[in-house]
Formats: structure tokens, sequence, C-alpha cells
């Protein structure tokens, strides 16, 4: 005879007369295997669901087996926790999934299917982190994706990853757990858009050359020091946000850099002509950014 029993901090489970708790989804009788999470609840699944979707199961099951009595099944104890092997056991047997959250979840899930070669759960886990709230993590969906071999969900982590600044300390304990190949992938990308706009605005049509010149009206010599100080101010902020929206969308009109280079005009005081036109600057420099590469 089995009752019911709710359990605190878990779903509805089985507890069976021996004192054994299953959980509730995973409790018939007529299930021929008995998986034990780390937490001790139990969980009764057919022997044939497994064979068909782990590797690992159906290697197991091939082995010669103790003979058990069909109504006492011997209980197969894994390394999961409960809430990590129901997620997994609801995937294969085709029932509605949990949610996933958190990076957390999704780690230990995709280790647990990767150690029991169950590659339906991992499809759904890769469907799954492309969805909220899982994409507001860019790095942790980096690191999944690359360790995986994703290469469409790792570029479009890498290209979310252009809002961070990835060299600030909060982020480095994430960068430490992803493979070398794929963190320099990340940094050359970061460093490429900074030095390919670095490089864009040192050429034409850009003010370029020496530090002194002439004014293209009255020719007396001006000196370009607010240009130079403008371009080093949008340089260090793609360093840190190397998306380049903070540049073209407030930068380049508040910072007190960009205000002084358009408000530059010719010392002579008979010409005061403005030395910057500032629609033609802002559209060119919004064009290098559209341009600079934006996927690893």
């Amino acid at each position: 005879m089995m009752e019911t029993e709710p359990i605190l901090g878990s779903a509805l489970v089985m507890v069976s007369v021996d004192g054994g708790t299953f959980h509730k989804s995973f409790s018939s009788p007529d299930a021929d295997v008995i998986l034990g999470a780390k937490d001790h609840t139990l969980f009764r699944i057919h022997s044939w669901t497994l064979r068909t979707t782990s590797g690992w199961f159906r290697s197991l099951f091939s082995m010669p087996q103790q003979s058990l009595p069909s109504n006492h099944p011997e209980t197969i104890n894994l390394d999961e926790d409960s809430h990590t092997l129901e997620s997994l056991l609801l995937m294969i047997c085709g029932l509605p999934i949990n949610p996933l959250t958190s990076y957390d979840e999704v780690d230990a899930l995709l280790f647990a299917a990767e150690k029991y070669e169950m590659p339906g759960p991992v499809s759904l886990i890769r469907a799954l982190i492309m969805t909220p709230p899982l994409l507001d993590q860019p790095l942790r969906l980096y690191a999944a994706a690359t360790r995986c071999g994703w290469e469409q969900e790792a570029k479009h982590a890498s290209e979310q990853s252009l809002a961070l600044n990835i060299y600030a300390p909060e982020h480095q304990p994430i960068l430490r757990k992803i493979h070398a190949d794929a963190v320099l992938d990340l940094i050359n990308l970061h460093r490429e858009r900074r030095e390919g706009i670095r490089r864009r605005l040192n050429e034409q049509p850009f003010v370029t050359g020496s530090t002194l010149a002439s004014c293209p009206r009255c020719r007396w010599r001006i000196d370009h020091h607010t240009w130079r100080e403008l371009k080093y101010k949008v340089v260090m902020e793609m360093d840190v946000r190397p998306l380049g929206d903070t540049v073209v969308d407030v930068g380049l009109t508040e910072w007190p850099e960009a205000i002084a280079c358009w408000d530059a005009k010719c010392p002579n005081p008979e010409c005061t002509c403005v030395l910057y036109d500032k629609v033609e600057t802002l559209r060119l420099i919004r064009e290098c950014i559209d341009s600079l590469p934006k996927t690893t």
C-alpha cells in the first residue's frame, strides 16, 4: 500500500511502507527501476525509457544484473540532487518540464545530461537558454555554449557581451571557468572593436596629422586639441563598453569633451569659423562603430 504525504520544500511525494519517499510524478509501482537522488528522494521509472534515452544507462543495463523480485527492484543511487534529477527525468519522459531560471540550474542539468549521455535533454537545454530570463547573462551563456560547441549561441552571447566591461572584477570568476581559447576569442573581439575605432578616427575623412594645422577659411594657425581629447574619450569608452551605444547615443552630445569639440572655433577674432562639422562627424563615427566586428 502507498499513501501520500507532503514534504517541505519539495513536490508532493509518495511514501512507501518502508519509509522511502518517492517523487509524485515518478512513483508508479509498474516501473522496474528506482533511482535515488543524493537527498534521498526516490524516482520510479521504466528501464525501457532509460535504455532508449541514455547511453550510460543502456550500457549499465547491458551488464549482467542481479536477480531481484520484480516488486522490489534495486535502487540505483546517483550523485544529483532531487531537483536536477526531477528536471532530467521530466525531459526524457515527455512530461511538462521545469522552467530554467538560473545558470546554476542549467550547469547542473547539462553536467548530468552529458554524464548520462542524454542528447534529448541537452537539445532542450540548448533551446531554453535562448529564452528569458537566461538571455540577460551573456557570459554564462557564452560559457555554456562554448563548452558544448553551440556556435550560434556562442556568437549571440559574444555580441551581447559587448555591453559589458569583461575586465571588471565581478566577471572574472565566470571567465576563469571558460576554456582558454574561448576567452581569448572574446577578449580579441572586445579589443578589436576598441582598436578598430582608434584606427578609423586617425584616418581620413577625420582630422589627422600634426597637432598644428591651419583654419580652412583664413589659414590662421589652429590646434586640434579638442578633437584629440574627444577621440581619446571615445576610445576609452569603447574599452569599457565595446557596444558603442553610449558613445553615439549620449557621449558625442553630452560629454564635456564633445561639447568643447563642437564649440571649437578659429582663434582669429576676424574669422571664428567653427572647426568641426558636428552632424557629419557623428554620422561618420556611427558608421565606423556599425562596421566593427560584432561576434567572435
